[in-house]
């Protein structure tokens, strides 16, 4: 990004090079068919939900269990905005972003109790409170069934392409281009809060929480900010799965779909945006690979069925412990190192040369004292053993 942007610094460069890459997303759903549109657009969903996931676990060192709780009131919230302003009468454009807008809000609530939680508490008991709240997802919406239909979810309404865009793309291609724009605008965020000050803080408490507080960071602050910027991430992403559906359910966002989120994460690398999308994408194509795999197979009916649940836990489960033995810090690592090896190669022999450059003029200039003074002793030594070998001198 350096090469590509020199003349800009900070915040901007960040800026632009999130709107070059969202535009390139956009141009690339030209290239795909509508089945390929749609993973683009699911993969868009859980970028948004990994990245704010693993700037909570690797900027801050907060662990999250429940970020599909999170996804799911922001999926939520969308469904019962977007139904109530079709009733109203409006649609379209305003109906998506005033729907999206409260998704966010709703689910930045959610963090907010979560983060006072935990200001708190921390480690295994932080853990306990958000492994928690998934679990009780389908029991709220089964309480609560007259509002979120139970264990069936609700249905929003048809959300088709624009007039303007209808001769142009398919519904698929504008739902990926809906998921594209709402991930970059907030993966772009993520990035430039994670290089401010409010990252610093947060690496600052995770490294050290009294030497933060020493140093005047307001230790609690910074984790529920950190909390409620995680959470407006989850629930945007949780809304852009429910505008891509069309629906939204309890059965969606289970503990095994909350723990996949954070093998994304740390898979991918936590910390890393980079390595948030390397892991949303395995986390939607992965299983897409092995269900097409086993059904090429010929195996029997009982056995493909199992395998097409357990084969992909079991994948996951060996990645998993595949990437923590070779690359502890994630597929995104590899990249970052093999390009600091080039860096120290290209620049070894250059910083060699230059010093023996040095060291040879350095020589030349203080050679000839050096051998001026070593003549002018062994003349003043030679004149003084003449003087004492002469007759008479005792």
């Amino acid at each position: 990004m350096n090469r590509i942007l020199p003349s800009l610094r900070g915040p901007g460069r960040t800026i632009v090079f999130g709107a070059i890459l969202t535009i390139l997303a956009i141009g690339g759903t030209f290239l795909l068919d509508p089945y390929r549109n749609f993973q683009l657009a699911t993969i868009a969903a859980a970028f948004c939900t990994v990245a704010g996931l693993t700037l909570l676990v690797g900027q801050s060192g907060q662990l999250s269990l429940g970020h599909a709780a999170l996804m799911a009131t922001g999926g939520y919230g969308y469904a019962l905005s977007a139904n109530a302003l079709t009733e109203a009468g409006i649609a379209g454009a305003p109906r998506l972003l005033l729907s999206l807008f409260v998704a966010i809000l709703a689910a930045g609530a959610l963090g907010l109790l979560l983060g006072l939680a935990a200001a708190r508490l921390r480690g295994p008991y932080l853990a306990g409170v958000t492994l928690a709240l998934v679990i009780a997802v389908p029991a709220v919406t089964a309480v609560f069934s007259g509002v979120f239909r139970g264990d069936q979810g609700l249905q929003i309404s048809y959300d088709g392409v624009p007039e303007a865009l209808s001769a142009i793309i398919a519904l698929e291609q504008w739902q990926a281009w809906v998921a594209v724009i709402v991930a970059g605008v907030v993966v772009t965020t993520l990035t430039v809060l994670r290089g401010g000050s409010l990252g610093l803080r947060m690496r600052a408490v995770r490294d050290d929480e009294t030497a933060a507080r020493l140093n005047g960071v307001a230790a609690a602050q910074v984790k529920v900010t950190a909390f409620v910027v995680s959470a407006v991430a989850a629930g945007a992403g949780g809304a852009v799965l429910c505008f891509v559906t069309q629906s939204v359910s309890p059965g969606a966002y289970t503990l095994a779909f909350s723990l996949l989120l954070l093998v994304a994460a740390v898979l991918g690398g936590l910390g890393s945006i980079g390595g948030a999308a390397i892991g949303s994408a395995l986390i939607v194509m992965l299983p897409w690979l092995i269900g097409t795999a086993t059904s090429a197979l010929p195996l029997p009916t009982e056995v493909a069925q199992r395998l097409a649940g357990n084969l992909p836990v079991l994948v996951f489960g060996a990645l998993l412990i595949i990437t923590m033995l070779v690359r502890p810090g994630g597929l995104a690592s590899l990249r970052i190192r093999s390009a600091i090896s080039r860096t120290k190669n290209d620049s070894g022999p250059k910083k060699d040369s230059h010093s023996k450059k040095e060291a040879l003029h350095v020589t030349a200039i203080t050679a000839p004292a050096d051998r001026d003074s070593r003549h002018g002793i062994r003349r003043r030594d030679r004149a003084r053993r003449l003087q004492h070998s002469r007759p008479g001198r005792s």
